[in-house]
Parts: structure tokens; C-alpha cells; sequence
């Protein structure tokens, strides 16, 4: 029996099925942003449903309610972490900002990959805002979302 590599160090899931949207739009964003913050280290994103998200949130951050994104560090042996992202709260954000849900989807991926390299905006002096606008501009996101919460 032969094993399956994964040709790319990320994994993606979507493990839920009330939101739709274009997975394959969300992979080749992956695999863009793995390009710029990976280092060929393996991450993985999840897409999950409120409930999921919210359980998660009690469980590791002791707030019990869903939140837009989650990031779980790691480091170990290459392994930078996982993002949990809410799709519920993606397509809120989607219809808020009059964008795609992909695009809400890529753009929280894009923050909890940043938080899985270190970054920490609510402890930096703007560090993570600068990143997040100079890799969005190159992803060829809107916006980034610490500027938008800020606005």
C-alpha cells in the first residue's frame, strides 16, 4: 500500500454545508498566500459552521460565542497551525462589504495566517496592519480586515 502526499503543505477543508461557495477560488488563493507566508511549512484551513466555530471559541479562548476566525498556532516540526473560519459569519461579512464570500473566506484566511506567523494586533504597534495591507494588495484582496474593523 502506497501513501498519498498532499502536493501542497496546506490542507483545506470545508466541514460545512449551509454556506456555498467556490472551494476551488479559496485553494488557489491558499496556495498563494502559502507562497508568501508558509516557508513550505504545513497549515490548515478549516471552514465550519457557527456552532462549530462557537464550541471551538468556549473551548480554547473561554468566550462562548462564534467569532469570524480562529487561529491555532502550533510550530512543531514545521507545522505552523490551523485557522478556523466561520462561514456564517464570511457570508455576513461578504454581503456587509458587498464582496464574494470567497473573498471574505480568503481575506480571514489571510488574517489567521498572519497570527499563525507571530503577528498579534491587539499587543503589536501596528505590525500586523502593515503586513495584512502589503499581502492583501499582493493577493489582490479589497481590504485587509484589521483597516476595516478600524474604520
Amino acid at each position: 500500500m502506497s501513501a498519498t502526499l498532499d502536493p501542497e503543505p496546506w490542507h483545506f477543508e470545508n466541514r460545512q454545508g449551509t454556506v456555498r461557495f467556490d472551494e476551488g477560488r479559496v485553494r488557489v488563493f491558499l496556495a498563494g498566500m502559502a507562497r508568501h507566508l508558509a516557508s513550505g511549512r504545513q497549515f490548515s484551513v478549516v471552514v465550519g459552521s457557527d456552532e462549530a466555530v462557537r464550541q471551538a471559541n468556549l473551548r480554547f479562548r473561554g468566550v462562548a460565542q462564534t467569532t469570524d476566525v480562529l487561529s491555532f498556532p502550533d510550530g512543531e516540526d514545521g507545522y505552523l497551525g490551523d485557522v478556523m473560519i466561520s462561514a456564517s459569519e464570511a457570508a455576513r461579512h461578504a454581503e456587509e462589504h458587498g464582496h464574494s464570500i470567497e473573498t471574505e473566506i480568503n481575506t480571514l484566511a489571510l488574517h489567521g495566517m498572519l497570527h499563525l506567523n507571530g503577528y498579534d494586533h491587539e499587543a503589536d504597534e501596528g505590525e500586523m496592519r502593515e503586513a495584512e495591507e502589503r499581502l492583501r494588495r499582493k493577493l489582490g484582496l479589497p481590504t485587509g480586515l484589521i483597516t476595516r474593523e478600524r474604520d
